[in-house]
């Protein structure tokens, strides 16, 4: 695999690269690509000097794979660009991921439905990953019906400026480049992304089209609050699920212990749950808190934990990248 990331020098820039160190990714040539800011300053990796790439002196380079994690705007830019050269982009930004032509992948869930002709492939928001992940094995079984999320989403899921506010906040300092419109230390922000005129946020308005796109069903009831919480390295969500059968808690456990990327955590007589200071640097899903709702006749409720750079971003771009390279690169 020939393989570039756009984006190396960002939070989940870095995080790629701990990734697939992790995974030990076959690479034959890397291309380090950052802002002209960064382009020509030494960066390592797998013990080895790169320097630093702008995105056009990459454009020339033979890409097989570029991982874009630049935002947005350098996704709507720069991805086409790439594409038309041959190359596979894989984008972790959301320039893409609700567009009809454009397949939006969560390898445990529909990984099979890319095609060699698919030049750009969207990574989903981080709070919809790990929450589709544990849907889909149980929406095969009972069928989903009904879902209600609420997120506690870490700093990290704003790159270094939400971090940063944090660090700072804690030092007893104000600080000057905000992530939030509140303080964040010490205190729950039920506020992601610009509020729309329906009163949801961007972000929740992405948990809910995201979800419905991945697991193919454009009707599914979904609604969802997220909140940012005060924490390092792992997003939360307690999830309440309504099925269109009964389900049965034994099999539940059975099916997401058997599904790839689930770890259960779930024994309340030693106080075993998932927690993000457990997920942190860890590449699976968590979930625990498993039991039945008892105000619903087929409804459950559970709580699932991921690290949001790692599978809700890094890990995610990294598995489409070897099935791309595994499936359609000679």
């Amino acid at each position: 695999m020939k393989l570039a990331i756009v984006g190396v020098t960002g939070m989940v820039g870095t995080t790629l690269l701990k990734v697939l160190n992790d995974f030990n990714t076959e690479i034959s040539e890397f291309y380090p690509i950052a802002s002209e800011k960064s382009a020509g300053k030494p960066i390592i990796f797998r013990n080895n000097e790169y320097t630093i790439l702008s995105l056009e002196q990459a454009l020339e380079k033979n890409i097989d794979i570029a991982i874009f994690s630049a935002g947005k705007a350098i996704s709507l830019e720069w991805a086409p660009k790439f594409a038309q050269k041959g190359v596979y982009v894989v984008d972790n930004s959301s320039a893409w991921r609700m567009l009809d032509d454009i397949k939006l992948i969560v390898p445990e869930v529909n990984i099979s439905l890319l095609n060699p002709e698919d030049k750009i492939i969207a990574n989903p928001n981080c709070s919809t990953i790990q929450l589709v992940v544990v849907l889909w094995p149980l929406h095969k079984l009972y069928g989903l019906k009904r879902i209600v999320v609420s997120t506690y989403q870490s700093v990290t899921g704003s790159g270094y400026k939400g971090s940063n506010q944090l660090f700072e906040e804690e030092k007893g300092q104000k600080s000057e480049t905000p992530a939030y419109p509140h303080q964040i230390h010490h205190n729950c922000i039920p506020h992601g992304g610009a509020f729309l005129d329906n009163l949801y946020t961007e972000e929740e308005e992405k948990l809910t089209n995201e979800s419905r796109k991945i697991l193919s069903l454009p009707d599914l009831k979904l609604t969802s609050t997220v909140v940012r919480v005060p924490v390092l390295g792992g997003h939360s969500e307690s999830v309440n699920i309504e099925f269109e059968k009964k389900p049965n808690l034994t099999e539940v456990n059975t099916v997401l212990q058997n599904s790839m990327g689930i770890v259960i955590l779930d024994n309340p007589k030693t106080n075993t749950y998932p927690m993000p200071i457990e997920s942190s640097d860890k590449n699976e899903t968590f979930v625990g808190r498993i039991r039945y709702d008892n105000s619903c006749e087929n409804g459950i409720n559970l709580w699932i934990v991921a690290d949001n750079l790692r599978k809700g971003a890094a890990t995610n771009a990294v598995q489409i990248a070897e099935y791309i390279a595994d499936n359609f690169i000679d």
